[in-house]
């Protein structure tokens, strides 16, 4: 494991979709660490205005746009999540835009120098880059938790949350490249525990 000149460790944060991620993410934000959320970034890369934007429209058409001209995601999702074809079209628009960004925070975080940061990646498997990572942390849960979290947390319909969570990577793969495995198949109370001992870890990397 090696850090940088400025002693910043940097770690990725993963799992599959209703695992719990932001929660762990919080978590460890609450412990000190600096998060730098790639969900946030593609948002970003996405937004109004940008080449990010107008490459998506240009790929799926107009009926992927909202009445304001923003990026109309439900829509889009109805499009990508079922089609591995176009889901890879979408990944190739945003992801260059999302890593680059990625980079840029980094460099600018190493001037600070904080002692972690974490880099919460839903796609940090799938997308082949370690970004410099001394660890990867994956947080888990039964895949049936997940979707029960996914209907009854964010209230996506059973077979769109089913079609998402069939378009990622396997848990298996996600489990293998492992450093860290977080189980948030419970409560608040029990993940807490889960981030504590994870974080030993972490800070314990030299």
């Amino acid at each position: 494991m090696v850090r940088s000149a400025t002693s910043m460790l940097v770690v990725g944060l993963t799992g599959g979709i209703g695992s719990g991620k932001t929660t762990v993410a919080r978590l460890l934000a609450a412990k000190g660490a600096v998060v730098v959320d790639a969900d946030h970034l593609a948002r970003e890369a996405v937004a109004p205005g940008t080449p990010g934007l107008a490459g998506v429209v240009s790929r799926f058409g107009p009926g992927v746009l909202a009445r304001d001209g923003a990026l109309d995601r439900p829509a889009l999702a109805q499009v990508v999540f079922g089609d591995p074809d176009a889901l890879a079209d979408l990944n190739a628009i945003v992801h260059p835009a999302v890593r680059a960004a990625i980079d840029e925070r980094l460099v600018e975080l190493g001037v600070s120098g904080p002692a972690v940061v974490v880099l919460e990646i839903p796609l940090l498997i799938e997308s082949g880059r370690s970004y410099g990572a001394s660890a990867v942390v994956v947080v888990d849960c039964p895949p049936e938790e997940a979707l029960r979290r996914l209907i009854e947390g964010r209230g996506m319909e059973e077979a769109d949350a089913r079609r998402r969570m069939t378009a990622q990577v396997s848990r298996a793969d996600r489990l293998g490249a492992a450093y860290i495995v977080i189980d948030n198949s419970g409560p608040l109370a029990a993940v807490s525990i889960e981030v504590d001992r994870a974080w030993a870890v972490i800070t314990g990397l030299s």
